[in-house]
């Protein structure tokens, strides 16, 4: 009775054959044995669009298909099919190092089973199990990586106590439709960044700017002529005052306050050559008006003059 062969191409040897070389024949199913357990090889898909079939090699080493990691090379300029027989059951790490912007499919020579593909961008790792569960149709499916703790392209994973360092210039968060939700844009040896607080009952979450600088701004950009929109109709500045321009979103009166019992002061340029309106703090408080240097206080076509710390002032009509 002849030897017989498994689909990885391990020798299965009859009763009473290869008498001399039985050893031989043994030594070589040991070696198959180390290709499948953990072997590695290369196989090169170079070229334009194409097939590449990995064939078993029955009763000796070298099968590309019969290693447990396939990495595959070469420049491609078309899409790229690589195939294993039918009979084939086994599990596979595969790595596409190719170059070129096209897609590399893994999957049995024939049928309608499953297959796996590496996306024309895709310049990854797979891990992926030929079932070899039908005859004829066969499946070959993924097994996400993403159970091992890795964050995979596709998939939905939840990540806990996770840190995303270093992120790109560009890089940007995309909502459910695949449209651009936020960008993240890296600043060289950047000190400042935003903390984000949620809340209790009662309370509003909190923007704050935090980092290595005692006094941080935050700064709110809009695009060309476009203005800082604030949809509800008060406006808290903290203890330590601010400077802004304000519109209301047209649902009512817009009230600017401070958030706690401090002075409001008003003026522009973060104060440099700049007159002030204070609104001072308090039961019967005063609200002063104060130009710069030589400047009036204007109301309407009228001019209201003060000289000096006195309060006569002369109106003067132009």
């Amino acid at each position: 009775m002849a030897s017989t062969y498994t689909p990885l191409g391990i020798e299965l040897q009859a009763t009473g054959e290869n008498a001399g070389t039985w050893g031989t024949k043994t030594n070589t199913n040991l070696q198959i044995f180390e290709q499948i357990s953990g072997g590695f090889t290369a196989q090169s898909i170079a070229g334009g669009a194409q097939t590449t079939a990995l064939s078993v090699s029955d009763g000796a080493t070298g099968a590309t298909m019969s290693h447990r990691m396939i990495e595959l090379t070469g420049t491609i300029t078309g899409n790229q099919i690589v195939t294993i027989p039918l009979d084939t059951q086994t599990f596979y790490f595969l790595r596409n190092s190719t170059s070129g912007a096209y897609t590399v499919q893994f999957k049995y020579t024939s049928g309608s089973g499953d297959s796996v593909t590496f996306s024309a961008t895709d310049k990854g790792d797979k891990l992926v199990f030929a079932k070899a569960d039908d005859g004829t149709n066969p499946d070959i499916v993924e097994i996400s990586l993403a159970a091992a703790g890795t964050v995979t392209e596709t998939g939905t994973q939840t990540l806990t106590n996770k840190t995303l360092t270093s992120p790109k210039i560009g890089t940007s968060i995309l909502d459910t439709n695949g449209n651009e939700l936020a960008l993240l844009t890296a600043t060289g040896s950047a000190v400042n960044e935003f903390t984000l607080a949620n809340a209790a009952t009662g309370s509003g979450p909190t923007i704050s700017s935090t980092g290595g600088d005692s006094n941080i701004d935050i700064n709110l950009t809009p695009k060309g002529t476009g203005d800082v929109v604030l949809a509800g109709d008060t406006v808290k500045v903290g203890d330590s005052g601010a400077a802004a321009v304000l519109t209301s979103n047209g649902a009512g009166t817009l009230t600017v306050t401070t958030g706690g019992a401090t002075d409001l002061v008003l003026s522009t340029n973060s104060g440099t050559d700049s007159g002030t309106i204070t609104i001072t703090d308090g039961a019967n408080g005063n609200i002063n008006l104060a130009p710069n240097g030589s400047g009036q206080v204007q109301a309407g076509g009228a001019q209201l003059s003060t000289v000096g710390k006195s309060i006569a002032m002369a109106l003067v009509f132009g």
